[in-house]
């Protein structure tokens, strides 16, 4: 089945969220250092990180931990179940790597993976996220060669994928998602979304590695690993489409329960998480992939204001925060396989205050035939399966072509 790579360059980050339920009074976090803003550090972006305000270096982040939405014992239904009730030259294949925020909500299926299968038709997920990775390869693995390593960063599941590393040893911790990647054929994956960041940038992981570094070295890179991992992936998926995640908007607090900053001013020494999610961009912007912002602002009104109502522990999404993006991402495929035209991907915009779950994003019809011309002919003679016209736009149309 044809597939359409878009390359959408906007420059996102994914910023995280402190926990201060996990702290004692006296672990409660202090800014250790307040930094004015340069152009180095925010690389005179033109999106809504590029801010007067000073940058807080704030030391020993952690990502706080759902034990609940963390336990994985059981799958309401296996990847390999839900294939089989498709048709096997209509099913399209989505593979995901990510952190919390991908995993989260599997055992019931409110995982953002699973929800988008019901936005799209004939579609399967694979979702190979673990909570508490990161891109990079942690710190304390040295040996970072696909035989040897042992993480379940995003190179080394990579690698595991691609048969290159041992999966059965890497993830006999974690043998739903060992089961789950044992039903995936690369051959045949259609889409691939990769989520990483927030535990780089709490790892204090390098932005990137010197031109001078080892390959080993880089690996421990932020923008080296991704780009080392979704090289692997194309090695073995050369027709699948490739999605690069932003974190998510978050906000920061210290264990007093004080507002610390947010993910655009807080920092870990080496940057914030919107110098993360700017990497991201890179790594999209060098490997010809698509990035999908869930972070500036480009496809919600993720903001302080409206962080308690999509984020729980100012950090992880709740389910309300997993339904709002899985809509988002759904376009993104939709689009690709020709179920919607590019308008309900470019003009959908979420607020979240606002949000019906039972709502199906509908484009305004005379902002699409004005301003998306082609798409305009192809929705007006129902060529979309999930972008149907209008009565009133039907009778517009053929007043029209009769001469009315």
């Amino acid at each position: 089945m044809k597939k359409y790579k878009i390359l959408i360059s906007t420059v996102m980050a994914f910023s995280l969220i402190l926990g201060g339920c996990s702290l004692n009074k006296d672990e409660a976090l202090e800014p250790t250092e307040f930094l004015s803003d340069n152009k180095n550090a925010n690389e005179a972006n033109d999106d809504s990180a590029s801010t007067d305000q000073s940058v807080v270096v704030v030391e020993n982040l952690f990502e706080p931990i759902l034990e609940a939405l963390e336990n994985e014992e059981e799958l309401p239904k296996t990847q390999e179940e839900t294939t089989e009730e498709n048709s096997e030259d209509d099913v399209v294949r989505m593979v995901f790597f990510g952190d919390s925020q991908i995993a989260n909500g599997r055992n019931d299926g409110s995982d953002i993976p699973n929800i988008m299968t019901t936005r799209i038709p004939n579609s399967v997920a694979y979702n190979l996220a673990i909570g508490g990775t990161s891109a990079s390869v942690e710190p304390t693995t040295s040996d970072v060669s696909p035989e040897s390593i042992n993480s379940t960063s995003f190179l080394s599941m990579a690698y595991c994928l691609s048969g290159k590393a041992d999966r059965q040893r890497i993830l006999a911790q974690q043998q739903n998602v060992l089961s789950i990647m044992n039903t995936i054929d690369p051959s045949t994956v259609d889409y691939y979304f990769i989520e990483y960041g927030a535990n780089d940038f709490f790892n204090n992981a390098p932005l990137d590695a010197s031109i001078y570094d080892s390959e080993g070295d880089k690996a421990h890179a932020f923008y080296n690993a991704m780009s080392m991992g979704i090289e692997e992936l194309k090695s073995i998926s050369p027709q699948a489409a490739i999605y690069i995640i932003t974190p998510f908007y978050g906000i920061y607090v210290g264990g007093d329960g004080q507002f610390v900053g947010d993910s655009y001013v807080v920092s870990n020494g080496i940057g914030t998480l919107s110098d993360y999610a700017k990497k991201a961009k890179n790594v999209a912007e060098d490997e010809q992939v698509t990035l999908i912002d869930t972070m500036f602002q480009e496809h919600t009104d993720l903001y302080v204001d409206t962080a308690s109502q999509y984020l729980m522990d100012n950090l992880h999404l709740t389910l309300l925060g997993r339904q709002i993006f899985s809509r988002i991402f759904a376009h993104y495929v939709n689009f690709a396989e020709h179920n919607e035209p590019y308008a309900y991907l470019e003009t959908d915009f979420i607020k979240i205050a606002e949000y019906d779950t039972e709502e199906y994003y509908r484009c305004d019809e005379e902002l699409m035939k004005n301003n998306y011309p082609e798409s305009w002919e192809k929705y007006i003679k129902g060529e979309f399966p999930l972008a149907q016209p209008s009565q009133e736009a039907l009778d517009a149309y053929n007043a029209e072509q009769n001469g009315g």
